[in-house]
């Protein structure tokens, strides 16, 4: 396969740093960039601006290798520093740890002709040349690594048409998709968020010929949460303000709605919080939202259905993932069936139920606290793409039994008590059928996240998620004793589902 290959002028230092910082931006653990070019071409200087990058720190002490052969930095991604200038085989670099660095971290490599084929054919290949008064970037490579490099460099370009191209760009926060989003900054100006969102990539058919995400309505392009984030603006929610888009590769610089957490400073609850967010809740299910929005002059967006469809492949990810991962083999056809069967029961149960704009994942990582503010202004809501028209009891359920944070039995109750009042001051409602549908609301959403969770580490390698997995059974067992829900509680402790389990 041949190489693909980038380039970029760089009129004077302060741009070559700047793609030190790019490239920064794009790396993960595994990666090699090897840096190639004449003494004095750049390589030190680009060097030092993505390991100071990586540590946010402009100020780092970033030694030359030269002598020491490699220098290792403990930072966001861990990145190890070679220069095989003095290297007189290329077989010495195993003695200098190069495979193990690359289990630990990334790699970046000076003089990387010293290597010859030591060097993996992933490895991102930045030439550096002089051009003038400045200097040509060459990028060339294989594989994933150069496909973020080049999509970080685009990011870059984004900025610039937005007039941020010389902002200084630091990670900010990336979650369970292949979303990510960045701090960007420039003098004079509030820092934005670069919220990076790549086109949804389509898995294998799973059922009746396809996706888990169709079936899902996972937002397949940053235009879903382009709509909904001005649906909820129109509304009344405090959501961020879109500053630029670029629709076609998923680029947005929104205003950044403040970093204090929904939580307190040690991450633990905060009841009024909880309460705030469950008002807010309550005048958002108050409202009427369409099914149908402009995400552009003559573009919309279709809100999809939480269908029967959507829930029960959802729920099917704890006997898909969880069941395995705790019996060490796949569910029986007996179990398979009689989870279907009580899950359409209760799926029968929602019809008549309370519908609307169903946010689905609206839980503490993304809320933000502005207290100094009043009203429903106090809650800045993010991550919003993912809306549905669903039962109004889902949000409230993802709130009240936050997947993240563990709440307690009071907290859980003083959030719908909460809830629930603010929907009778406002109108009629149903109080009784609310509870029911939260009830089974929140048996499915905690069921799927618990296959989810397992999913994560099995399948992309995150194992941090299952420390959460003790927290979402209790949250499923408060869920599962709603008397309506008895039969699937009894399937449950019949399979030794609700069992606490180590994985």
């Amino acid at each position: 396969m041949a190489d693909l290959v980038l380039e970029r002028l760089l009129a004077d230092e302060t741009e070559t740093a700047r793609l030190g910082e790019d490239l920064a931006m794009s790396l993960r653990p595994g990666d090699v960039l090897a840096l190639k070019g004449d003494l004095g071409a750049g390589k030190s200087t680009l060097a030092r601006a993505l390991i100071r990058t990586l540590a946010d720190d402009a100020g780092l002490d970033v030694p030359s290798p030269t002598f020491t052969l490699v220098q290792s930095y403990d930072t966001r991604v861990p990145v190890h520093h070679f220069d095989l200038y003095r290297l007189s085989s290329a077989a010495e670099i195993d003695e200098l740890g190069f495979d193990e660095a690359l289990l630990q971290g990334a790699a970046l490599v000076e003089w990387p002709e010293k290597a010859e084929a030591y060097l993996p054919p992933t490895a991102v290949l930045i030439e550096l040349t002089h051009h003038g008064d400045g200097r040509l970037a060459r990028l060339s490579g294989q594989g994933d690594a150069f496909k973020r490099a080049a999509r970080s460099l685009a990011m870059r370009d984004f900025l610039a048409s937005a007039g941020w191209g010389e902002a200084q760009r630091r990670y900010f926060i990336g979650d369970a998709s292949a979303r990510s989003y960045e701090i960007v900054s420039r003098d004079g100006f509030q820092p934005l968020v670069l919220m990076n969102s790549p086109r949804l990539v389509l898995g294998p058919p799973v059922r009746d010929g396809k996706p888990y995400a169709v079936i899902a309505h996972t937002a397949q392009s940053v235009s879903a949460f382009v709509a909904i984030d001005r649906a909820l603006k129109a509304g009344g929610v405090s959501v961020p303000a879109i500053e630029a888009e670029d629709l076609e590769q998923g680029f947005l610089l929104l205003e950044h709605l403040g970093s204090e957490s929904f939580l307190d400073g040690q991450g633990q609850p905060v009841n009024g919080r909880y309460q705030a967010a469950a008002e807010l809740l309550a005048m958002m299910h108050g409202r009427t939202w369409a099914d149908r929005l402009e995400v552009v002059p003559g573009v919309t967006h279709e809100v999809p259905p939480f269908d029967r469809a959507a829930m029960m492949i959802e729920a099917d990810l704890l006997i898909d993932w969880y069941v395995p991962a705790i019996t060490g083999g796949p569910p029986s056809d007996t179990l398979r069936a009689g989870y279907h069967q009580e899950w359409n029961a209760l799926f029968d149960r929602l019809d008549g139920s309370e519908y609307t704009l169903m946010l689905r994942d609206f839980h503490s990582p993304n809320i933000i606290w502005r207290g100094e503010r009043s009203g429903h202004d106090r809650l800045g809501i993010v991550d919003v793409q993912d809306a549905l028209i669903g039962p109004s009891a889902y949000d409230v359920a993802s709130l009240a039994m936050d997947a993240r944070v563990t709440l307690s039995p009071e907290i859980e109750k003083q959030t719908l008590a909460a809830y629930i009042a603010a929907r009778h001051a406002a109108g009629a409602f149903d109080e009784s059928a609310f509870v029911e549908a939260y009830a089974i609301m929140a048996a499915q959403r905690n069921s799927k996240i618990l296959g989810i969770f397992v999913r994560l580490e099995k399948r992309d390698g995150k194992p941090y998620y299952l420390r959460h997995l003790p927290r979402i059974r209790d949250y499923l067992r408060r869920a599962l004793s709603h008397p309506a829900l008895a039969r699937l509680r009894d399937l449950y402790t019949a399979h030794g589902l609700l069992e606490e389990r180590t994985l």
